[in-house]
Order: structure tokens, then sequence, then C-alpha cells
């Protein structure tokens, strides 16, 4: 009688444990954006960046980056994800969750 409570507890804990994984990997991509555009001047270095996170879906990721102003300045970026929620049955009652990262970080000389 208990068997499909447990069962569906598991399942909801392993969702769980994957929209986590999404986050990390989201904040990863964020990191790596802000990175890129800190040190490359050319526009778009933010979300070529993120896109080649592994783990992520390229279709689901949007990359947002401020205007990348001069040395020393902070540049910003965001990632939004959409994560899949593929687990049977929790998937279907949950649908599909929104992760997101922002990272700021110092804008750098490209001629030091």
């Amino acid at each position: 009688m208990a068997l499909p409570v447990v069962a569906m507890a598991l399942l909801l804990v392993v969702q769980v444990a994957l929209v986590a994984q999404a986050q990390i990997l989201v904040v990863h991509a964020a990191r790596e954006g802000a990175r890129a555009a800190a040190v490359d001047p050319q526009p778009g270095a933010a979300a070529r960046a993120a896109r080649v996170t592994p783990g992520l879906r390229p279709s689901g990721l949007h990359v947002v980056s401020s205007p990348r102003g001069p040395s020393s300045s902070i540049i910003r970026v965001t990632v939004h994800y959409r994560a899949r929620t593929d687990v049977p049955l929790v998937g279907l009652l949950l649908g599909d969750v929104k992760v997101r990262a922002a990272v700021a970080m110092r804008v750098e000389d490209p001629n030091p």
C-alpha cells in the first residue's frame, strides 16, 4: 500500500537533485560568460562562452550581459535556463523549472 508513495518520493528526490545540478551548471555558465566578457572586447563573448558549458542544452539558455565599459569597470552577466523535468511522473506534475545565476566581474585591460 505504501509502495507507490515511497516510489513517488524517491522520484521526487531524484528530480530535485537534477534541478540542483542544473543550478550549479548555470552558475558555472554565468561565471564563464562573465570571465569571457571581462577579457574579450568582442560583442557576444559572454553568450558564446556560456553556451559551451557541458551538461546544459544551448537551446534552453538565455544570456544577458551588461554593456562592456572601460578597464576596471564592472560587467554583469545573467544566465537564465529552463531545466527540463524528465523524471517519470514527477516531471508531469512539476513542469519545467527556471533557474538563474548572475555574476559580476571587473573588466580587464586587453593591452596590459
